[in-house]
């Protein structure tokens, strides 16, 4: 791979895994590059495990590379980087930040990511000037060595996990050594800023939601579930992991009255998955609930439009991760859905208690259920809510604002100009 150093792209945009069914946040921005005509190539830590792809997925022409995901995968293409590597003048600084985060960081990982780092510096064509990357935490390692091998600028897009799950010591000096970073929500742009070298260097940056790729929401059924063979529809999405809070909804949905008539879909894969459908069992409801797994975006859409709610009770998972701003709370608000979520990291910058949904304490899993029934019962204030939230999401969160932004501040990288 590029062993001629064949021409590309000046900008380099990396990330952990690509494509991905749950990062259509990125493919969104992605897509919005290109259409702006910004030239970029596409570095990945891994290939894809999602089998399905958005239809973003396939309109993105940039082109791409994937690293070895593991050292002992592709020995030769590791050793050919680490030579290279080796008899740049930038060796000492290199080894100098490198043993420096392994003394802080022993891990097997932190070899990997160096490993990885080596090949991407080697491999990146002569015309490369300048990367940037999604997440803070293992991408934003490679991307910082690779940048230092080849005396490159560089700069981060930060997200949820990588924000709350790296120590500051190595948020901080990665911060320092990044020409500038954009968040999406107020308190990881707190957090991070927290930590910066110099005032201003990290923005807050929504993705916001691209409405041309969304329909206008569908007329919906007046369900009450006071009718066993018309439902009350919940729908819920997002992979199946600690901090998403699936497992608060099962409860909650086994509070609800006995007389009501609901069903869920869930839409996400995930390591918990298992465990959410014994607890399922457990609890008496496999017979309601409608386990879709991972869905591209047209499988998405089609379930919010055949939904009445969408709920999604985030939390903060036990090791501190945290979900930002999901993009399924804004897709919902496209197909005009009641939205029941938790009044817990980014959610409340979007969705406004009693204006544009209902948010409930985190892990409470009484006000959860108090929340949903009372919604499932009230198809008119459903419906009321489900507009405003429509009308917030146009007024205030299209894409095209964040994304012009993030567009000049790459395109004045390329050229060599200022940070935003």
């Amino acid at each position: 791979m590029n062993a001629g150093k064949p021409a590309g792209p000046a900008l380099v945009v990396a990330m952990k895994g690509y494509p991905r069914l749950s990062e259509t946040f990125i493919a969104q921005e992605l897509l919005g590059l290109q259409r702006l005509g910004l030239s970029f190539a596409i570095w990945s830590l891994r290939h894809p495990t999602d089998a399905a792809r958005h239809l973003m997925h396939k309109e993105i022409a940039a082109p791409l590379h994937y690293l070895p995901e593991y050292l002992r995968d592709e020995p030769l293409r590791v050793l050919r980087g680490l030579g290279r590597v080796l008899l740049r003048p930038s060796i000492l600084p290199l080894l100098g930040v490198f043993l420096r985060d392994l003394a802080r960081d022993p891990t097997r990982n932190r070899l990997r990511r160096l490993g990885q780092a080596c090949v991407m510096a080697r491999e990146l064509p002569d015309g490369t000037r300048h990367l940037h990357v999604h997440y803070l935490h293992t991408p934003a390692s490679v991307i910082r060595y690779a940048a230092l091998s080849r005396g490159l600028t560089w700069s981060f897009s930060a997200h949820a996990k990588d924000i709350w799950t790296t120590p500051d010591w190595e948020k901080r000096e990665k911060i320092a050594d990044a020409r500038w970073g954009v968040t999406c929500t107020r308190d990881g742009h707190a957090e991070l800023a927290r930590l910066a070298d110099q005032p201003g260097k990290i923005a807050l940056l929504y993705h916001g939601l691209d409405l041309a790729r969304f329909p206008p929401p569908p007329e919906r059924a007046a369900r009450d579930g006071t009718n066993a063979g018309e439902p009350v529809r919940f729908v819920s999405i997002g992979r199946a992991v600690e901090k998403k809070g699936f497992d608060d909804l099962l409860n909650a949905l086994a509070a609800l009255p006995a007389n009501l008539a609901w069903r869920l879909v869930h839409i996400g894969g995930g390591e918990r998955l298992a465990a959410l459908k014994a607890q399922a069992d457990a609890l008496g409801l496999a017979g309601r609930i409608d386990w879709q797994g991972a869905l591209a975006q047209d499988g998405v859409v089609a379930a919010l439009r055949e939904a009445d709610i969408f709920v999604l009770p985030s939390k903060q998972a036990g090791d501190g991760d945290r979900d930002g701003l999901p993009n399924v709370v804004m897709e919902a608000a496209s197909q005009g859905l009641a939205i029941v979520a938790t009044d817990f990291a980014g959610i409340p910058e979007f969705v406004r208690h009693e204006q544009d949904g209902l948010l409930v304490v985190p892990g409470d899993v009484a006000a959860l259920a108090a929340a949903l029934a009372a919604l499932a019962v009230n198809p008119e204030r459903r419906e009321a809510l489900g507009a405003a939230a429509h009308a917030r999401l146009h007024a205030d969160f299209s894409a095209q604002a964040g994304l012009a932004r993030i567009h000049a501040a790459l395109l004045s990288e390329v050229d060599r100009g200022s940070a935003p």
